[in-house]
């Protein structure tokens, strides 16, 4: 599925996937594959205002540094030495699965971690128009599910929605 990304977007994808297995989470959701497009930017939208920083404070990414902190080990330089080239986005996949299609899973040298349903919806908006999945197509695809909170970070954040949407050429409404 990776086939039609374009390196920045295959890169924020990768970042998100390295977030949740960080976090211990069972599963990549829409929430970490935003901070991870706010960590990445794979696109030039003046509008997307939102800093990693903003959006890093309302994910829940678990708070792993500060344990281990009082512990006295730096998780930073555990993560440097361990995960040398683990980033690099050839070496990730992302799958459908043969005997269940409803199921996406990215695949990597860190392990093995399957798409919640919106992160899913994410990449199925994403890859929905023929040509190449860019950063903007995969905000498009967080900002086209209401359910899964991407707008509600983006407008704590202080990104004015309407004016991210019509910079990135996003769809405003559906017509048949």
């Amino acid at each position: 599925m990776f086939a039609r990304f374009t390196q920045d977007a295959r890169r924020a994808v990768v970042k998100a996937g390295i977030l949740a297995l960080d976090a211990g989470r069972p599963a990549l959701d829409a929430d970490l594959m935003l901070l991870g497009l706010a960590e990445v930017r794979p696109f030039a939208l003046s509008s997307f205002t939102a800093s990693a920083v903003d959006v890093r404070a309302r994910v829940d990414i678990g708070d792993a540094r500060a344990l281990l902190a009082t512990l006295g080990i730096d998780l930073d330089q555990i993560h440097r030495r361990t995960r040398a080239g683990t980033d690099d986005p050839r070496l990730w996949r992302l799958r459908r699965s043969r005997l269940r299609p409803l199921r996406v899973t990215l695949y990597g040298p860190l392990g093995q971690l399957p798409l919640a349903m919106h992160a899913r919806k994410t990449i199925e908006v994403a890859m929905w128009r023929p040509g190449p999945v860019t950063g903007e197509r995969l905000l498009w695809g967080l900002l086209a599910d209401h359910a899964n909170g991407a707008a509600r970070i983006l407008r704590e954040a202080g990104v004015d929605l309407s004016a991210l949407v019509r910079e990135a050429g996003i769809p405003a409404r559906r017509t048949a």
